[in-house]
Order: C-alpha cells, then sequence, then structure tokens
C-alpha cells in the first residue's frame, strides 16, 4: 500500500478561494471588508517573514491588512496599549500577537488582553473553555486546518478511532477537543504513555504533534490509517552537497507512506493551512459581529 497525499499547499490555496469569495459578497453587501491586525515585537527573521506573509494572504483575499512592528525592549505596559486600541477599533475583526514574546513580557497577560471575538488565534483562555466544552468558540489555526482537510478527505469522522500525540495547548488539546466535536473516540497520547506504538496503531485517526523529527515509525501505524503530521523540525541534510537543512515531521513519511492509507508530507500539509485558517477565522469574527450567517469552510 502506498498512502494518498493530503496536499495542504493545494486545499489552502483552495480555501483562499472560498475566503475571496466570501470577503467579495460582504463587500457587496456590507459596504467593508474583514480587517486583521497582526503585531510583531523584535525582529526574530523567522517570525518577520511569517508576519509578511500573513499580510500579503491578507491583502490578496481581499482583507484589510494592519500591521505594528515594535521594538523588543517595548514594555508590557505600551503592548497591552496597542491591544487596547486595537480592541476598540471596529476596522478590525482579528488580531494576533505573534509568539514567541520577549522574556520580559507575560505572554498569557498579553493573550488574554485581547478581546475573544478578535482572538483569531484560538489561545483566549475564553476560547479555549468554549472549545473544551462544545461551545461556539475561535478554534486555533492549525487545528482548524487539520479537521478541515480530515472532513474534506473522510466526508464524515463519526465513530472513528483518533489517536493524537502530543498534548499541547496550541494543537493537541484543541485538536482532541474537535476530534470529539465530530464524534470520534479519542486518546491523547504523550511521552509518558504506556507502549505508545501501541495505542498509535489503534488510531483510524493518527495526528502527530510532538516537535521529534520522524518520532514515529511506519510499524505504530494501522494500516490504512489517515496520518496528520503537525509537526515542523529542521534537521542537519543527509545530502552533503545541501547546507541548508531538511525539513521533516514528526513521523517517519517514507515508512508511514507505505501502510498509512492518506498521510500529510512536511513541508506542504498542515504548515499551508495555519494561515488560510487564520483568514477564515478572521471572516468568522467579521460574520460574528455582524450577526452574519457564518461561512461553513467545509461546503463553501
Amino acid at each position: 500500500m502506498v498512502a494518498k497525499i493530503i496536499d495542504g499547499k493545494n486545499f489552502a490555496k483552495t480555501l483562499r478561494v472560498k475566503i475571496t469569495r466570501k470577503v467579495s459578497e460582504i463587500r457587496n453587501s456590507q459596504g467593508e471588508v474583514p480587517g486583521l491586525a497582526v503585531i510583531l515585537i523584535g525582529e526574530d527573521p523567522a517570525s518577520e517573514v511569517y508576519v509578511r506573509n500573513k499580510a500579503r494572504q491578507t491583502s490578496e483575499v481581499g482583507m484589510e491588512s494592519f500591521k505594528h512592528i515594535l521594538d523588543a525592549q517595548v514594555s508590557e505596559s505600551n503592548l497591552l496599549a496597542l491591544i487596547d486600541e486595537v480592541n476598540n477599533n471596529e476596522l478590525i475583526h482579528g488580531l494576533l500577537v505573534q509568539l514567541p514574546l520577549p522574556e520580559h513580557i507575560d505572554s498569557e497577560r498579553v493573550i488574554n488582553a485581547i478581546v475573544p471575538q478578535k482572538d483569531v488565534d484560538g489561545f483566549h483562555i475564553s476560547n479555549v473553555g468554549l472549545l473544551s466544552t462544545g461551545q461556539k468558540a475561535m478554534i486555533p489555526c492549525t487545528p482548524l486546518g487539520c479537521k478541515l482537510m480530515l472532513l474534506n478527505h473522510h466526508g464524515s469522522l463519526s465513530g472513528m478511532n483518533a489517536v493524537v500525540v502530543g498534548r499541547s495547548n496550541i494543537v493537541g488539546k484543541p485538536m482532541a477537543n474537535l476530534l470529539l466535536q465530530e464524534n470520534c473516540t479519542v486518546t491523547i497520547a504523550h511521552s509518558r504513555t504506556r507502549d505508545l506504538p501501541a495505542v498509535c496503531r489503534e488510531a483510524d485517526i493518527l495526528v502527530a504533534a510532538v516537535g521529534r523529527p520522524n518520532f514515529i515509525k511506519g510499524n505504530w501505524i494501522k494500516p490504512g490509517a489517515t496520518v496528520i503530521d503537525v509537526g515542523i523540525n529542521r534537521i542537519d541534510n543527509p545530502d552533503p552537497k545541501i547546507s541548508r537543512p531538511k525539513l521533516v515531521g514528526d513521523v517517519d513519511f517514507a515508512e508511514a507512506s507505505q501502510v498509512a492509507g492518506a498521510i500529510t508530507p512536511v513541508p506542504g500539509g498542515v504548515g499551508p493551512m495555519t494561515i488560510a485558517c487564520l483568514l477564515a477565522n478572521t471572516v468568522t469574527s467579521f460574520c460574528r459581529t455582524k450577526g452574519l450567517a457564518e461561512p461553513n469552510w467545509v461546503e463553501e
């Protein structure tokens, strides 16, 4: 068996087309468009590239993009004042503060200073609580992207056994809650799980989010299972002629692709979905604010 490749790059492109169409409908009916603001502190090169890509894609789908770049030494009080200003700006419907933050700033205080309805990262404690109790919440972008790809591949996830390897607040826990909402039987596994390979082999859906390169081996996977690899790890390139690091996931792709029924590659799998879902969340926030019907991105 050779697994079907779940092409996240192409799926994200299709999602952005849907978002563009929805934004156009909003502009024609409401006379305005959703706005997304990003706050970046410091000069981390990777974060700068990520923020630049967010701003570009926001504009490409027809939304308003707002970018604030602050010095790495900015005080926490000044950052909180800016967040308060954005919270009260009616032109902005989504706000994210690029992580990680400098050590002198309390990340939790900053995240929870964003009003929940504009928290398009889905990290605010109110959104965490709403999601965990099955209520309407802003959903973290990476788990949302995984869910959309799974629904697109399977149609329905009801009754399937799902194993999430990793228990982070950003991916593992919200992913498990989303799978529960889709009527999966869900296990959260982690580094302390006894006989982790055996637990993984029970999964119809296996989501890997542990941050360890090539950690999950092919013989851990149930034949025909769907594997969603959230990991993005940089390792030394095995080709001595190539100096730049190689990107690999948490799953040993070469082995797993010979067993799984479907699998996301790294790169080109889950990664491209994150920004696309950020844009989708901003449109959702706009619709909730205006009392409009929310888009169903699976069916749009």
